[in-house]
């Protein structure tokens, strides 16, 4: 650790700025930030000779004195321009001499040890020009529509972009948005098939080697097809590797090639310009254009993992030879999209002489064009030198070293390991030890926590037990769960009467549910036979975000209800009652997975995320950024044990606030051998040193319950109470 004390100069003002280096250069930007309101991506920092500070900079030796600049659009632009010639300058000449060395030895290499075999490489390539020719079928792409859940996946896809603020999304974002929820939903629907269950007793088999395909298998491509012995009953059960993506939309199993063979038809059905990505190494997957980002998207159906090309060599540890985009339009060589070690690859690339295979894909892509229009082939070929001058930029470009990518998931594990893809399940993820500052939109979480306490106080006002009043909250969340099923763009159900005296006592008390109704985008109407319906009262993807909010909020209430030593006047208090959650906050971390546990899901209020810390166990952190710079008193604070591993939970950990916006920090509480007892459980902990005002907090967790068994930390949910203005 190396305690810095900064002065740093903005317009007219200087700061001084306590700052610890191991805490990173996000967080001196957070910083600066909380005292200049300058938003981090718009922060230039400047040090002595006005050199430029970076992540990259040695944090424990630059100057005493800084100056920051907030830099405009185009000052970005020239900055973003600046940045990429350093990275394309950062090779010294002897790398780059040596570099050039390596790619002329390898040339000369393969000169000598590729066979030439130009129409053995043809015929393989062409039999997957066959394959995706068949994804224009509309018959094809008709029948795999029809198997998909559209209306969910799009509901996933608008809450996706609403949870991030994006409530009017173009029709480019909820594209992309969709694709993406497409993937997810394939990865959950399509089966991996290490060895099939035997068809007989449904027990294990043991492989017996190839078979001869029938006609009913040949059919459908099934050149090959793979024989098991069952382990109990010797029964033999085929497995036709079928190249129809038609029968896996019936099947929806198989390896890689079935896997990539059957998304790449649906992302064609959907109207996404694809194509399928072979692999020489043994590996098959997807790539779309995404006209959001410009240029091609990697998408790997059986890991789930999308925009990620290094994945293979980085995370896999593949050593790469070919790669080809192969396309309804087009074949391309895309090896260098995916390596950053070209001239180790080029040394492996020995079937065909570069210039052979290259004249190989400029006939069959050709070929594959000849019937379009003179305007459309111009514009694939200007796409095509696009595409060339970004993989050529990106071959040279600086790797990430802050994001860690997982070894292989698909597959068994002896399988995996038999292929050197094999990483530990702690390590085997997409995560990242730079986490970005990011905005928490959770003010619906807040609203609902509110709303809760006109309905308490109507509850006590009548009088029930806890036993009513617990069944009061059961026939509303009945009601939302009627609702939560409905289409979403027309949600709309009647309150049916509940002939009970707790449910005379809701039909009463009804009113005492329009703030929460409110919060979740509804309202109450009177329907067409004087029922009362429930119905959207405006955007219904607002509804669709804050429901899940909602079930996990009103289970916590009757949890808490059933806690109270009898319901009256002196229950209507925390944590009954959750009135002045923050909300709106930014948020910094010190790591978090990608792209389901990073830090802002430890504020969403739901069940169904968490903040992870891949390298958390041995300690982290995360910032929360009052909302507008605001000075509040923190009260007391809620944690919600994530939904699984139980021995990444918190144990130990100080929470600290700041005056400065995190310049200096003063204790607030301390907790230590805090043990979480079940999933899902919250423990509320009052501040032990309130009357502090503060504009930022900081949790420091210095202990997971099981160190020695996990490297990571989790936890399901933060929520942070002030005291009455």
């Amino acid at each position: 650790m190396v305690a810095r004390r900064l002065a740093v100069s903005h317009n007219d003002d200087t700061f001084d700025v306590d700052y610890d280096t191991d805490d990173g250069f996000e967080v001196l930007k957070y910083q600066l930030f909380s005292l200049t309101s300058v938003p981090p991506d718009q922060q230039k920092i400047l040090g002595r000779d006005d050199q430029i500070v970076s992540d990259e900079s040695d944090l424990a030796s630059i100057s005493d004195k800084l100056r920051l600049v907030s830099i405009d659009e185009v000052e970005e632009e020239i900055v973003a321009e600046e940045k990429e010639k350093l990275e394309n300058l950062a090779m010294s000449d002897e790398e780059l001499a040596r570099l050039i060395q390596a790619e002329e030895e390898a040339l000369m290499m393969q000169h000598f040890v590729s066979r030439e075999s130009k129409e053995q490489v043809e015929q393989w390539i062409q039999q997957y020009v066959n394959q995706v020719q068949m994804y224009e079928d509309p018959h094809r792409q008709e029948m795999a529509r029809k198997t998909v859940p559209v209306d969910k996946l799009e509901e996933k896809a608008l809450i996706s972009l609403g949870r991030e603020g994006n409530y009017k999304p173009t029709k480019v974002e909820q594209d992309n948005a969709f694709l993406l929820q497409l993937l997810f939903w394939f990865k959950q629907s399509f089966r991996w098939v290490n060895s099939p269950p035997c068809d007989s007793c449904g027990n294990d088999t043991r492989s017996q080697g190839m078979g001869v395909a029938n006609s009913s298998e040949t059919l459908y491509g099934a050149s090959r097809v793979e024989l098991f012995r069952c382990n109990s009953c010797s029964n033999i059960t085929r497995f036709p590797r079928y190249d129809d993506p038609l029968k896996l939309l019936e099947t929806r199993k198989g390896r890689c090639g079935e896997w990539a063979n059957c998304f790449t038809l649906y992302c064609r059905a959907f109207g996404y310009d694809s194509r399928l990505i072979l692999d020489f190494t043994d590996h098959v997957w997807t790539e779309c254009f995404s006209p959001s980002l410009g240029r091609w998207m990697h998408l790997d159906p059986c890991e789930g993992i999308y925009d990620n090309p290094l994945l293979y060599e980085k995370g896999w540890k593949k050593s790469l030879n070919y790669v080809f985009a192969i396309a309804k339009d087009g074949v391309h060589d895309v090896t260098k999209r995916y390596t950053r070690k070209w001239p180790e690859v080029l040394s492996q690339r020995n079937i065909i002489s570069e210039p052979s295979l290259a004249a190989v894909l400029s006939d069959i892509t050709r070929e594959l064009r000849k019937t379009l229009s003179a305007e459309v082939i111009s514009a694939l070929e200007e796409r095509d030198r696009i595409e060339k001058n970004v993989i050529e930029q990106e071959l040279h470009r600086k790797d990430d070293s802050s994001v860690s990518l997982p070894g292989r998931l698909s597959g068994d594990k002896e399988w995996r390991i038999a292929r050197s893809e094999f990483v530990s399940a702690e390590k085997n993820s997409l995560s990242s030890s730079s986490c970005p500052v990011r905005k928490c939109i959770d003010d619906h979480v807040t609203n609902i926590y509110s709303a809760f306490s006109p309905v308490l106080s109507k509850l006590i006002e009548y009088s029930p037990s806890k036993k009513a009043a617990a069944e009061i909250l059961e026939i509303f969340r009945k009601i939302l769960v009627d609702l939560k099923n409905s289409p979403f763009r027309t949600r709309r159900i009647s309150v049916k009467s509940v002939s009970s005296s707790s449910g005379d006592i809701f039909s009463k008390m009804l009113a005492s549910f329009d703030q929460l109704l409110n919060a979740l985008s509804l309202k109450s109407e009177l329907g067409v036979n004087g029922s009362i319906d429930i119905c959207l009262a405006s955007d219904p993807v607002k509804t669709s975000v804050a429901l899940p909010v909602m079930f996990h909020a009103l289970d916590d209430v009757i949890y808490n209800i059933g806690q109270c030593a009898r319901l009256d006047s002196r229950s209507l208090s925390w944590p009954l009652l959750k009135l002045n959650r923050l909300c709106s906050g930014l948020v910094l971390a010190s790591g978090e997975e990608l792209p389901f546990g990073v830090a802002t899901c430890a504020f969403d209020g739901t069940r169904m995320s968490k903040w992870e810390e891949p390298n958390g166990a041995a300690g982290c952190w995360i910032i929360y950024q009052v909302a507008d710079n605001r000075m509040v008193e923190l009260v007391a604070y809620e944690f919600m044990s994530a939904n699984d591993a139980p021995e990444r939970d918190p144990k130990d950990w100080v929470l600290e606030g700041s005056e400065n916006g995190g310049s200096s920090w003063h204790l607030l509480d301390k907790q230590t051998s805090q043990m979480f007892d079940k999933r899902f459980q919250r423990k509320a902990f009052t501040v032990s040193s309130p009357g502090y005002l503060s504009n930022a907090f900081r949790f420091r967790f210095l202990a997971v319950r099981d160190k020695n068994a996990t490297s990571r930390f989790q936890i399901g949910s933060i929520d942070l109470f002030a005291g009455s203005s």
